[in-house]
């Protein structure tokens, strides 16, 4: 099956853990896929690793918590490939364990740029684009935590609940002209992010909050982001689709 056959796909964030699976299967699913990500070299494995499988991909070097960047990421996809057909805005950042009173500003600053503008600058752009071409698909990456509290990272969970609006206004806006745009919530996912920042207990005890008592897994999600960003999810947008092993209804 080819769910995306025939189709350009940007992914931002597509280095590593959840954006890298996202690639992986956009590429599988037969999309001609554009990677972006800060770390050059982290984007150009998930390159290789797409060719490696028979896939058609290329890396572009930026950081999307800059306009200018979101710009350039567009530009140079079109550029390529002539078009842009799907949009998978994944780049973020944790951010400092604070509580909210002793947050520091500068990292409240760092998570808005990126986790919240940053997905607006793509937004802005790509809408753009997909105007022109007569149609197009965005999914955003938010969180469980664009529903329900994450204490300690109040800047987190402020992006994530606004990634969450800037979603569902987007497809209000642009219902009519033939661009869809939903957003998932990712609960706790084993990705190099998580287990470097948490012990084994730790992440245990992540995991035993969870009905399915597990942590996700990078493909599981990419799954569900390919299922929305084909045609098989047509008469979908504007939805917040939650993927959290049971996290968040206990």
């Amino acid at each position: 099956m080819s769910l995306l056959a025939g189709k350009v796909a940007f992914v931002s964030g597509g280095g590593s853990g959840i954006g890298r699976a996202i690639a992986e299967t956009y590429a599988a699913e037969g999309a001609k896929v554009v990677i972006a990500d800060v770390n050059e070299e982290h984007g150009s494995e998930t390159v290789k690793a797409i060719e490696a499988a028979g896939g058609v991909a290329f890396f572009i070097k930026g950081d999307s918590s800059k306009p200018e960047d979101n710009k350039k990421f567009v530009e140079e996809t079109v550029a390529k490939y002539g078009r842009l057909d799907v949009a998978c805005n994944n780049a973020g950042i944790g951010g400092p364990a604070l509580p909210t009173g002793e947050y520091t500003i500068d990292g409240w600053d760092k998570v808005i740029a990126l986790n919240l503008s940053g997905v607006f600058y793509a937004c802005r752009y790509q809408l753009e684009q997909m105007e022109k071409n007569g149609g197009g698909n965005i999914v955003n990456i938010a969180s469980i935590h664009g529903t329900v509290a994450a204490p300690n990272s109040v800047a987190y969970t402020a992006s994530k609940h606004g990634v969450v609006g800037l979603t569902k206004n987007i497809a209000t806006e642009y219902g009519q002209k033939n661009i869809r745009c939903n957003a998932v919530g990712p609960g706790y996912i084993e990705t190099p992010l998580l287990s470097a920042n948490l012990d084994e207990n730790a992440m245990k005890a992540i995991a035993a909050k969870a009905p399915m008592n597990r942590l996700g897994t990078p493909q599981e999600i990419a799954d569900l982001v390919a299922f929305l960003s084909s045609d098989k999810s047509s008469f979908t947008t504007g939805g917040y689709f939650i993927a959290d092993g049971g996290y968040t209804v206990v």
